[in-house]
Formats: structure tokens, C-alpha cells, sequence
């Protein structure tokens, strides 16, 4: 699978947030969003507002696809419950993001790296699929022979992104394990995004 290779800070500048979660915050260094005198914003059409909001989505859980977002939301549709929630449930429990959130990457890119290199195991087996679905219950650790990494001893030292509630980290044996399905208002993203918008945009594009 093709990782995103595009540039980052003008993503983040665009919607006024650290997204990735990069240690040097790129608004720090240009407030303002791209294009000539900061971009000024014209109001959005209901099309426009709903685009931008997948598109949010989109950069949060790094930058995937379209086709992916499209099979997360018919697989939501498929289930019964709110299909919103269970959207962004799927979503949080990629197994790149339950990377990162364990804070074994600095950042969604460089999760997404450690599994398609074969750095991670789940209950003890390598899986090098970025999208696998991690499940209550599930370990993710890091390969014994992989531990020593510089990038993942940085991360872990990262105190300022707290473990999610719905997770549990156990720093000396490298693993943390998804306790629960994370519920809607236990997901902290790094800014706003409307996701029952992004599932009317999507019911309209799949």
C-alpha cells in the first residue's frame, strides 16, 4: 500500500492544527493558512463543508484513501448501531493508529512505517498490514529484535500524549493491549471533525 509521501505542515496549516503531531508544530512557523495572503476562506456550500470534513478525517488517521473511507463506511452500515460511531470506531482501531496511540511512533507516519517494515507483532505474530483491525482484547507489541530502535525509544518518551482510557500500555514489555471498543466521546482527535457529515458525504460518493 502506497504511503503518503505529500506535504505535511501545508495539510496541518490548513486546518490551524498540529494534526500529526509533529514535535515541531509547523504553526509555530507560518500561522497562516497556503496560498497568496492566507488563503482567505470563502462559506462553503453544503458539498464544500461536508469535503472538508472528510478531509479532515482523512489527514487524521494519515492521509488514507478514499476507497478506504468508502469500505469503512459500508462495513458501519453493515452493522447495527450508530453508523457514525462505529465508523470512527473502525477507524481508531487500525492498527497503525492503536500504534501510535500506545505511543511507540512519534507520529501516524512513523507508525504506519513500523508495521509495513514488520516492526509490530499482535498476540505474538508479525503483521505488516497497516489496516488489520486490532480488537478487545489483542497485544500489540513491538518485536523483540526491533526494540532498541532510536525512533520508538523517542516516542515512548513523549509523556505529553496520555494512553487512551479504552487502552493499556505496558512499557516494559514494549506491548499494550485495546481493552475495549473505544466509544465516541472517548476518542480525542486533534481538532474537530464532523463525522456524521463525512458519512452523508460518503453515502452520496460510494
Amino acid at each position: 500500500m502506497a504511503r503518503y509521501r505529500g506535504p505535511k505542515n501545508r495539510i496541518a496549516r490548513r486546518f490551524a492544527a498540529n494534526i500529526f503531531g509533529k514535535a515541531r508544530n509547523p504553526m509555530l512557523h507560518k500561522q497562516n493558512p497556503p496560498g497568496m495572503h492566507g488563503a482567505k476562506r470563502k462559506k462553503k456550500s453544503d458539498f464544500g463543508a461536508q469535503l472538508e470534513e472528510r478531509q479532515k478525517l482523512k489527514a487524521i488517521f494519515g492521509m488514507i484513501s478514499q476507497k478506504q473511507l468508502v469500505n469503512y463506511y459500508r462495513k458501519a452500515l453493515e452493522k447495527k448501531g450508530n453508523t457514525a460511531h462505529l465508523f470512527l470506531e473502525m477507524l481508531e482501531c487500525r492498527l497503525d493508529n492503536v500504534v501510535y496511540r500506545l505511543r511507540f511512533a512519534s507520529t501516524i507516519f512513523g507508525a504506519q512505517q513500523l508495521v509495513s517494515h514488520g516492526h509490530i507483532q499482535v498476540d505474538g505474530k508479525k503483521v505488516d498490514r497497516r489496516s488489520f483491525f486490532v480488537r478487545p482484547g489483542m497485544v500489540v507489541s513491538i518485536r523483540p529484535a526491533s526494540r532498541q530502535m532510536k525512533a520508538i525509544q523517542h516516542a515512548q518518551e513523549a509523556i505529553n500524549r496520555e494512553i487512551p482510557e479504552y487502552m493499556g500500555l505496558d512499557e516494559d514489555k514494549f506491548s499494550g493491549k485495546l481493552l475495549s471498543s473505544p466509544a465516541l466521546e472517548q476518542v480525542s482527535l486533534p481538532m474537530p471533525v464532523n463525522v456524521p457529515l463525512v458519512c452523508e458525504f460518503l453515502s452520496h460518493t460510494s
